[in-house]
């Protein structure tokens, strides 16, 4: 499953998602539920705009960073 994410670019470049696809289906981020930090992730709990809650994991190790879905709840379609 591929996966492509589309961040908010403020003071510290990609600051948080807000929009991703998922395959061939696109989710609008309408809110960030939380967020916490680890030594080389950052991690973005998000509610979409079709009521899902997903757990979006940014790879921040490497040169550029990567995104993995670590889990999904979908919501009402």
């Amino acid at each position: 499953m591929s996966l492509s994410v589309t961040c908010y670019s403020g003071h510290k470049g990609d600051e948080r998602p807000i929009r991703f696809r998922v395959g061939d289906v696109d989710h609008m981020v309408e809110e960030v539920i939380d967020q916490w930090y680890g030594p080389d992730d950052a991690y973005f709990r998000v509610r979409t705009d079709d009521g899902g809650i997903y757990l979006l994991r940014q790879h921040r190790g490497a040169a550029e960073s990567e995104w993995s879905l670590e889990s999904q709840h979908e919501g009402a379609q």
